[in-house]
């Protein structure tokens, strides 16, 4: 079926007004503008009903893309020093994820929102994974999916927003100060390889943010073992970033704000108050673990794990730590959030939420 001139207009006028509001707020010196503006933009079409959608196959293009990027900070040097420092790696991944489902337990045990949708809704990653499971165990999905998204969106914003606050100068305006800067060809064409056939894994394999995670092993094995400098135009991470964007705030239909507006005021709260005992648990990594506050507050951050690795690498920070432990907890959560949320399910005795929508 042929897309209308009418839809083909609005994406036209979404696509310049997504680019205007990230060179904006990239002007403005906030981290990762080609995140923030996009998404931002995404939602308010979303919610003025607009119908457009990012295929998931171009989502899992910008998340390859995103992935090579990261995997040029990650160096096997710094790699050895994560290795030594894996206690502290551990501590600071299994108390982000205890912290996230004692808060859901308690919303469920305060009745403020149902049981077992408290628990999915307030995992700390792995939105589209506990999002698509959760009806099976009786949570209301589109609860679930307003709470993880929503989840997704403040936490993008209050990064951004420490990261300007702290005061460590961004670097996206140097990375796309050259939108046309020379390339060495023969770097791009084999960085571009790499990616597509990161991509064609991704696809078969089929694993939440599976694109993200194949393209940054694969680069970081690419660049420290077989010497490739990966190369990719700063006009192509732009893009990357605003598809991100765009995929997160499109999620934000009437339909799911409409349901969810009822208990929007205890989802807040709840979103808050989870960022605010993750900067404290960045506090004591600050303390005890002598690692600098802005990398501390990133590496703590409730995902996920590709936006938050778009901020790292346009400030000043320590990126490999970051995505160490942004990537171990979304490995974490993937692997033991299923069992860990039926499990609490059940041994507080939470009912199944009997209106979610059947598929």
């Amino acid at each position: 079926m042929r897309p209308s001139v009418r839809t083909v207009g609005a994406f036209v006028v979404f696509v310049i007004v997504s680019a205007a509001a990230g060179l904006g707020i990239s002007a403005a010196g906030l981290p990762a503008g080609f995140l923030l503006g996009p998404m931002i933009v995404a939602v308010a079409f979303a919610l003025a009903g607009t119908p457009l959608s990012v295929p998931p196959g171009m989502f899992q293009l910008a998340q390859v893309v995103i992935g090579l990027m990261i995997a040029r900070s990650i160096t096997t040097d710094l790699l050895g020093e994560i290795a030594l420092e894996w206690p502290v790696f551990a501590a600071g991944v299994l108390s982000v994820i205890g912290v996230s489902f004692a808060l859901g337990w308690w919303l469920a045990a305060r009745q403020i929102l149902p049981g077992p949708t408290a628990i999915w809704g307030t995992s700390p990653g792995a939105a589209v994974a506990m999002t698509l499971m959760s009806q099976a165990y009786g949570a209301d999905e589109r609860l679930v999916a307003f709470m993880q998204y929503l989840r997704v969106v403040l936490v993008v914003s209050s990064a951004s927003l420490v990261a300007a606050w702290v005061g460590v100068p961004a670097q996206e305006s140097s990375m796309f100060a050259h939108w046309f800067v020379a390339l060495d060809t023969t770097a791009l064409a084999l960085t571009i390889g790499l990616g597509l056939a990161c991509w064609l894994v991704a696809r078969w394999w089929r694993f939440p943010a599976g694109a993200l995670i194949v393209a940054l092993v694969a680069g970081a094995v690419a660049q420290d073992i077989g010497g490739l400098t990966l190369t990719l135009p700063a006009s192509i991470f732009a893009i990357s970033f605003m598809v991100v964007g765009w995929g997160i705030g499109l999620r934000f239909t009437r339909e799911t704000v409409r349901y969810a507006i009822k208990a929007l005021p205890a989802v807040l709260a709840s979103i808050v108050l989870l960022i605010v005992v993750c900067a404290g648990i960045a506090g004591l990594l600050v303390v005890f673990a002598d690692v600098d506050p802005l990398t501390a507050f990133l590496a703590t951050s409730p995902g996920g794990a590709d936006t938050v690795g778009i901020i790292a690498s346009t400030t000043h920070v320590d990126v490999a730590y970051v995505m160490a432990m942004q990537l171990a907890r979304f490995l974490a959560v993937t692997l033991i959030g299923p069992p860990l949320a039926r499990w609490l399910t059940h041994r507080a005795g939470f009912e199944p939420v009997t209106s979610a929508p059947r598929r």
